[in-house]
């Protein structure tokens, strides 16, 4: 029987939990808005979760602007997860795929700092344990490249800045990416609409009228995403048509799609072949799924939201360091 560990990824803009007996939950939480609230955000969002033996912890949220320097923002995070932990151990994952202490990730920060990438990759690279794979995980905000052989990674960076520039990490995502980052001159320079509207319209994602983590504050249904897009073309919708915002999220898609299957193919190119799995992860799974179509490969494809739950799939980095902290 499994440890009952709570596992969290502490991102900027998303908290993300999972416990091991299967329960997962995501919150949105603008870190960077209200860095004196983590501590509250995460209590509600651990609040009816089963009991748990100890806590597991990955994040993100280091690089937020609210915070002076990472080494800053990692010990801002991980006050805040001593506080809610209150006497239950907390196991810290680390770029170099293994957990310490909350007291000794005091002591190397900058080895905790976006560590959760490397969780993700050390618990799925066991789904092809013999064969040259890659991880494709699109988040809301960003897509992880993984290379891995064997069931290990291999990637070449370590630390966000040198992932950056080797393409293991695209600075692109299925929801908050603005759709100006993507199509430069073609449209309004403004934080009008992002690509949750792209794939709002084209159907890729579902409505939420609950929603309103959007660029304008408005709910994430068709009819304020054609708004939001319009926007995008200095125009409204009495002055554009509904081909008009059509066309400009058929033109988001195809620019991400083509930034990411450009990543993977330089990055599959280390391995020295085509790889013979691609592992499909994160919020943005179809955003992956497309990028995939487009590099012509044929190799199996294993998705986490197929194999486990949607929920579990977008939450996959909380999922993946509570199971590894089972192991401990």
């Amino acid at each position: 029987m499994l440890a009952a560990i709570l596992g969290l990824d502490i991102g900027g803009a998303n908290l993300k939990a999972f416990h091991t007996g299967g329960a997962v939950r995501i919150a949105p939480f603008a870190l960077w808005r209200n860095p004196a609230g983590l501590t509250n955000a995460l209590r509600l969002l651990i609040d009816g979760f089963p009991p748990a033996e100890a806590l597991a912890v990955t994040m993100t949220g280091e690089l937020c602007d609210c915070f002076p320097s990472k080494r800053a923002g990692v010990a801002a995070i991980l006050d805040a997860v001593q506080t809610i932990a209150g006497t239950l151990p907390v196991h810290v994952w680390l770029t170099d795929g293994t957990f310490t202490s909350l007291a000794d990730a005091r002591e190397v920060p900058l080895r905790v700092a976006s560590a959760n990438w490397l969780a993700l990759a050390t618990f799925v690279g066991r789904l092809d344990p013999t064969g040259l794979s890659l991880l494709v995980d699109v988040g809301s905000t960003t897509t992880d490249v993984i290379p891995l052989k064997e069931g290990k990674s291999v990637a070449l960076g370590e630390i966000d800045p040198e992932r950056l520039l080797c393409q293991e990490l695209v600075y692109t995502g299925g929801r908050r990416t603005p759709i100006c980052a993507l199509l430069g001159g073609q449209v309004a320079a403004e934080l009008f609409a992002t690509t949750l509207d792209a794939y709002l319209v084209l159907g890729d994602i579902s409505e939420d009228a609950s929603d309103c983590d959007t660029a304008d504050g408005q709910p994430a249904t068709k009819a304020a995403a054609h708004a939001r897009l319009a926007r995008m073309i200095c125009a409204d919708l009495e002055t554009s048509t509904e081909a008009d915002r059509l066309d400009l999220a058929a033109r988001v898609a195809a620019r991400q799609t083509e930034m990411i299957a450009e990543a993977m193919t330089l990055v599959a190119a280390r391995l020295n072949a085509p790889p013979s799995t691609v592992i499909l992860a994160g919020t943005g799974e179809h955003v992956a799924a497309r990028a995939l179509a487009a590099t012509g490969w044929t190799p199996k494809v294993v998705s986490l939201r197929q194999e486990l739950s949607d929920s579990v799939s977008a939450a996959a980095c909380a999922f993946a360091v509570a199971m590894l902290a089972t192991e401990r």
